[in-house]
């Protein structure tokens, strides 16, 4: 969405085939980053071929040397300087300082080298579009394709598409994972179409927003996550009420509260005896299926390196957790073997450390909302704000209960970062509309 105002009409047919080249370039960009080099992939074998996977590292190599190319040709330059992040700059520099506490500092920096170039595709997925009508086009492209294969691959390969009895959660057989690994990402992947297709009923494309809409909704129906399911009415009711009145200033406190109120309910209740109670009374699972367990013995072990952390993508391979005695004796759940702390908050403190994890909050929290709050007063800029602050609202409370933050190639954390430079845009540049 690189074009500042409103298009003349004379304007607007002149550098159609250029405009339509940059559109289909993000599409492509923002396909590859959500459908992978390698879909179908059951999340055991996902994790296990994480690291090394030579297909991803020289694809995803490939993809980010395409996404500065395109910007370099076909991406509005105030656009790319709008975008640019002190605060999000400071937060690479916690990344990559923490890689050198790694288990292996080496493979610790090639993951945030991958990660930096997703957050470099992104940014091309924002910044190459030249108006309103060019991103629309780039995200129904790359939606429906995701669709589409996922769909397909519940008729054709069935084992793959769903999780089995055969896996390590057998209590997940039959539920739809589609393309991705696991339930947990199709799911908020799912929901991320569903206020795409809100954003393009808005926006006038009515028929082919619907028809996002309530194909990522059966989807998200069906990949069993309640919170998922739960979380999707709730947050565009945080997001659009308010604005039905014009009141953005209220939306952002109210996902504000909204967040404050997850965070007290969910690993707060470790800290704070009475939210545990509440839950207790009234009947809600307060273990949230084990989770607390992880919590707990994870912020014992950050105790004892709360600055800096065990580094990037190592706390779980540590020694301290892999050598660990059976804990059962006080937690429900046997950490040893799990990937991560099942609340991407609590995994950034662990990476990196308490300091990271404040850069973190203001990143991915406090600037998005004060940007959403100043969004341009512009038709198209509201609309996509809404979008990306949707997008973002629900990513921001399923960290409460699963981790992706800062996991290079995972569609939920891109999907975080394309709604936080969204949401960033939305407030500096004006969105070209076609008249």
């Amino acid at each position: 969405m690189s074009s500042i105002g409103n298009l003349r009409r004379t304007d607007a047919a002149r550098p159609l085939p250029l405009r339509l080249v940059a559109s289909l370039v993000a599409a492509l960009i923002l396909c590859v980053l959500l459908i992978s080099f390698r879909p179908f992939q059951p999340a055991s074998t996902a994790i296990a071929g994480s690291g090394g996977d030579l297909v991803n590292q020289l694809g995803f190599g490939a993809l980010g040397g395409i996404a500065v190319l395109a910007m370099m040709v076909l991406a509005n330059p105030r656009t790319l300087l709008a975008l640019i992040s002190p605060m999000w700059i400071l937060m690479f520099g916690f990344l990559f300082l923490s890689t050198f506490a790694a288990i292996d500092p080496a493979a610790a920096q090639r993951a945030v080298l991958f990660t930096l170039i997703a957050v470099l595709c992104v940014v091309a997925v924002l910044a190459l579009p030249r108006d309103a009508d060019g991103f629309s086009l780039a995200l129904v492209i790359a939606a429906f394709a995701v669709l589409i294969l996922s769909y397909a691959g519940l008729v054709a390969v069935p084992d793959l598409a769903k999780h089995t009895a055969n896996e390590i959660e057998a209590q997940h057989a039959g539920l739809w994972r589609g393309i991705f690994a696991h339930k947990n990402i199709a799911g908020p992947v799912m929901a991320a179409f569903s206020f795409g297709g809100i954003y393009l009923i808005r926006r006038g494309w009515r028929g082919i927003g619907i028809v996002l809409l309530v194909l990522a909704l059966w989807f998200v129906a069906h990949t069993g996550s309640k919170t998922a399911t739960a979380l999707v009415p709730i947050v565009v009711f945080l997001v659009m009420f308010p604005n039905m009145f014009g009141f953005r200033l209220l939306a952002a406190l109210l996902i504000a509260a909204a967040l404050t109120g997850f965070f007290f309910f969910t690993i707060g209740t470790l800290f704070f005896p009475a939210t545990h109670d509440l839950l207790v009374q009234i009947g809600a699972d307060t273990t949230f299926t084990g989770r607390t367990s992880i919590w707990q013995f994870a912020l014992e072990k950050l105790s004892a390196k709360p600055w800096s952390g065990y580094g990037f993508e190592s706390f779980w391979e540590a020694l301290v957790v892999r050598q660990a005695e059976n804990p059962s004796y006080y937690l429900d759940w046997d950490v040893r073997g799990i990937v991560h702390a099942h609340n991407g908050y609590l995994d950034i403190a662990i990476a990196m450390g308490y300091p990271a994890m404040i850069c973190a909050l203001i990143v991915l929290i406090v600037l998005p909302l004060v940007d959403y709050v100043r969004c341009l007063k512009k038709r198209e800029n509201v609309f996509a704000a809404d979008f990306f602050m949707m997008c973002l609202t629900f990513a921001l409370m399923n960290a409460f209960l699963e981790s992706f933050f800062f996991r290079r190639a995972d569609p939920v954390w891109l999907l975080v970062v394309m709604a936080c430079f969204g949401l960033r845009m939305t407030a500096r540049i004006p969105i070209a509309t076609r008249t």
